[in-house]
């Protein structure tokens, strides 16, 4: 962790942070750090304890993370969005002290916050007296699970050094993806530029004002961002890279940016909670065939699913049973076709639709959908049937009022043409709202 500080004393005037129209340059950061460090101490934060750090992207709230993990303290980073209660996370991973910023993310508090909740990962980290980093998966497919990493391991990935770039981290401070990206950019020394709140309207502004070269998203955001037209207001030009991941990208929304981002590069990511963010390299800029590993990963495909084994892998679930074979490989859940060095990803086990003994990826059903004139988004899950186990249903929402029996007679007629009638949704209902979670990804269901 120390070579990460030295690293940001070698560019001490560069912006490290742009928040809230605020520059704060590598020295404040590395003063900052010192600062809180001493605070903590004084504090009575000892080595090993569990700290709950609440807050959203801010240099304060980042400086701080760091001051814990150099006092050896296992990190429990929170937002205020968070898929997770506060509450439930600190009953799951335990905590002996909560940090809360203000409203500015500027000043912080720190309380006694004791919540018992003993585990052998958790005593075997104390005793190997590295920093811990606990974060939680989103919960979609039950009860969140508490993913221990040892935070020196995750910061090691980023020692060799990179191209500087400015870019907003668009993942939030409680998910593997958004520490990644940020220690990514700072670990380079680029600029980290921070958004009031993740709206498109809000990114694009930023972007324009403070001249944003990398947006690393999800393809949920992309796709209502391309339908809102919102980009054509603002001027983007500054933009070089564009990277997507978390869920699958239709490629419809990705011709769309293809053609409005021309000058851009479009670079499918990849990465877990459990194992980290692989390198990666999009066959071009409009395929959804990917590339995927780097140094410290490895790969492989069993039964049509992506098995990764990486060093940079958490040290365990805290209250779910290790998803690790014998020999150190992981089920990404993850089902795929390959061809050659190259992957495509087709969905997430769970999120299969069975219908009649036939499977049915949601991506593919969306992605025809989202070709049509009219549909904003559009979210497709399985809904039970007692003769067929499910059938396929399509959420909707549009840019404009359109009677239901047409819309929904467009939608299926599409279907018919590009896919087997069994993936023609069953049942078309219009959705009120946005049909992603607060981490910007595909709500189903």
């Amino acid at each position: 962790m120390d070579w990460l500080l030295e690293r940001f004393n070698q560019a001490p005037d560069r912006a490290a942070f742009i928040h809230r129209d605020r520059h704060v340059g590598y020295k404040e950061v590395v003063d900052r750090t010192v600062s809180f460090r001493a605070w903590v101490v004084d504090g009575g934060i000892l080595r090993g304890d569990r700290v709950a750090v609440l807050g959203d992207y801010s240099p304060e709230m980042f400086c701080m993370m760091l001051a814990l993990a150099q006092n050896g303290n296992v990190v429990i980073p929170l937002s205020r969005e968070s898929v997770v209660e506060k509450d439930s996370a600190l009953g799951i991973s335990g905590c002996e002290w909560l940090i809360e910023f203000d409203d500015e993310d500027f000043v912080p508090s720190l309380s006694s916050h004791v919540v018992n909740a003993d585990h052998e990962l958790l005593a075997a980290l104390k005793t190997s007296a590295h920093p811990g980093l606990l974060l939680f998966s989103s919960g979609s497919t039950g009860r969140p699970k508490a993913i221990l990493h040892d935070f020196d391991r995750v910061v090691a990935k980023f020692q060799k050094q990179r191209s500087p770039v400015s870019a907003i981290p668009f993942l939030m401070i409680d998910h593997f993806g958004g520490i990644n990206t940020i220690l990514g950019i700072v670990a380079n020394l680029g600029t980290v530029v921070t958004v009031a709140n993740r709206s498109i309207g809000n990114i694009c502004a930023a972007i324009e004002h403070h001249r944003v070269e990398l947006l690393p998203t999800t393809p949920s955001f992309l796709t209502m961002m391309i339908a809102s037209n919102l980009h054509r207001e603002y001027d983007l030009s500054s933009l070089r890279r564009i990277t997507y991941g978390t869920e699958v990208m239709p490629q419809s929304t990705l011709d769309r940016l293809k053609a409005d981002f021309p000058a851009v590069t479009l670079q499918q990511t990849y990465g877990l909670s459990e194992v980290g963010v692989m390198r990666s390299q999009s066959r071009d800029d409009g395929s959804l065939w990917v590339r995927l590993g780097g140094e410290g990963f490895q790969t492989k495909v069993k039964d049509d699913v992506l098995w990764v084994r990486s060093e940079f892998a958490m040290l365990g679930y805290l209250n779910a049973p290790s998803e690790f074979d014998e020999d150190g490989w992981f089920n990404t859940q993850d089902r795929v076709e390959f061809d050659g060095d190259y992957f495509r990803i087709l969905g997430r086990v769970t999120d299969i639709i069975n219908v009649g003994g036939q499977k049915v990826y949601p991506a593919e059903v969306e992605d025809v959908i989202l070709g049509l004139e009219n549909i904003t988004d559009v979210a497709v899950y399985g809904e039970h049937h007692p003769m067929l186990g499910n059938v396929v249903v399509a959420k909707v929402l549009t840019t404009s009022t359109e009677p239901v029996t047409d819309l929904k007679r467009r939608i299926r007629r599409a279907c018919n043409v590009s896919l087997a009638n069994y993936k023609s949704p069953a049942k078309v209902v219009l959705a009120d709202g946005p049909l992603y979670t607060s981490r910007q990804k595909k709500r189903r269901g």
